[in-house]
């Protein structure tokens, strides 16, 4: 390789690294990464297949060739430590001849002895040693094999062969892991999202077809009935267009375009306005609501968003409360805020604990749909409470009632009101007051 040629393929390696660490676009990142594998390629084969020079002029070339291979060498380590692809070499043999420090992630168990294995101690994967061995034998690109490495990993691995110049011989292969896991596990989301939207609408959608149908065929005549038939239309049509506002309002929030614009609240008045929305609930299902929430208490936070927050809280509270039971609304100040809501009802199982935030995600699905609720609420309030910079959570014991509590950080100014000693309990007018124990 000449001095000239050398020298250009350096500029080329530091432009192609320099574009593998900045672009983001995974598609991108690909086509990028594969011209700099050619590219690395190229610079192994030089190693691997030297034409043969003439003893004149030899020993004046020494020198420059010596620094020429320790400049190729340092940037043939940079290139490929720089790289978030696992990038392996083997030579005819399988054997593994240089790889950079993604790939020894990869293969933890040979990370020590890596470049001097062969490739089925590495790994047992079939699929990883045939597209090896497929490249090296039909010199020909191995690409679109999806391959689990480690647990739960997947990576979407190329080899290409490395061959002499004029195609007639190989002399190993040069293979890229491009890490998908990500890209998998949203798709698995999309896909359950679909399911489950799919799911959610059809089961109202159906019953408002076949009620509508009934008064086609006579039930509008059916005075006894024909009533009847309207509000279960109505109430499957108003299922429907809570769900598709849950839908568009989370994926409004998950894409970052609901704007969060806190500022210091009071926190009392806006429980309270809460509680006067949801009031006739909870009067249906004899609960008591308590705004235990002390009239001095500031929070930071938007105060639309956060009213978003408790109805959620508080509506679910009451839905999943027993009768006579009680809501409790409380705060707590700290490093952070802490607002609770608080019930008394049956509890949940500690293993649908984990994912009570998921979108669609519910314990009882029969008793929630009866209830009305779109299985969204929950995941709304978390990515709000996320956009806040808190967080929420939740503690149940079956029995024995649920604890959610939004954390929030505390603003720039002025720290939020500590609650006073004395604990104010104002049963909201209308819904039945129990003393707390």
């Amino acid at each position: 390789m000449s001095v000239r040629s050398t020298r250009l393929l350096i500029a080329i390696l530091f432009a192609l690294v320099l574009s593998v660490l900045l672009i983001p676009i995974f598609s991108s990142r690909v086509f990028v990464v594969m011209i700099l594998a050619a590219a690395i390629g190229w610079l192994i084969k030089a190693a691997f297949v030297r034409k043969p020079s003439s003893a004149a002029g030899a020993a004046n070339r020494v020198d420059k060739q010596t620094a020429q291979q320790f400049a190729l060498n340092k940037l043939f380590d940079a290139t490929m430590n720089g790289m978030r692809e696992g990038l392996l070499v083997v030579n005819e043999d399988l054997q593994v001849v240089a790889s950079n420090r993604a790939a020894h992630q990869l293969f933890p168990f040979a990370a020590a002895r890596l470049n001097s294995e062969r490739l089925t101690s590495l790994t047992r994967n079939t699929q990883i040693y045939n597209a090896f061995l497929d490249a090296i034998k039909t010199r020909t690109e191995q690409s679109g094999l999806r391959v689990e490495i480690a647990a739960g990993r997947m990576f979407d691995l190329r080899v290409v062969p490395l061959t002499d110049v004029d195609g007639l011989g190989t002399h190993g292969a040069l293979g890229v892991f491009f890490d998908i896991t990500r890209l998998e596990r949203l798709e698995r989301v999309r896909q359950e999202f679909l399911s489950n939207v799919s799911h959610e609408l059809r089961t109202p959608l159906t019953a408002i077809l076949a009620f509508v149908e009934t008064l086609e065929t006579g039930g509008l005549d059916d005075k006894e009935n024909n009533l009847r038939f309207l509000e279960i239309i109505r109430k499957n049509a108003s299922r429907m267009h809570g769900l598709i506002d849950d839908i568009l309002e989370l994926s409004a929030i998950e894409a970052g375009t609901v704007q969060v614009t806190p500022e210091e609240i009071e926190l009392r008045p806006i429980v309270n306005d809460v509680i006067n929305s949801v009031i006739a609930k909870a009067e249906a299902r004899q609960v008591a609501i308590v705004n235990q929430v002390d009239p001095a208490v500031v929070v930071y936070a938007d105060p639309r968003r956060l009213e978003q927050m408790l109805t959620n809280l508080i509506d679910n509270a009451i839905k999943f409360n027993r009768e006579d039971g009680r809501v409790i609304i409380e705060h707590s100040s700290g490093e952070r805020d802490r607002i609770m809501v608080a019930d008394t009802g049956d509890g949940i199982p500690s293993q649908h604990l984990p994912r009570l935030f998921e979108r669609f995600y519910r314990v009882d699905r029969a008793r929630s749909r009866d209830l009305g609720g779109t299985g969204l609420g929950l995941a709304i309030v978390k990515h709000l409470a996320k956009a806040h910079g808190g967080e929420v959570t939740v503690e149940s014991k079956l029995g024995e009632g649920s604890l959610f509590t939004i954390d929030l950080p505390r603003g720039d100014g002025e720290a939020s009101a500590v609650s006073r000693s004395e604990n104010i309990s104002e049963p909201i007018a209308g819904a039945a007051h129990h003393s707390l124990n």
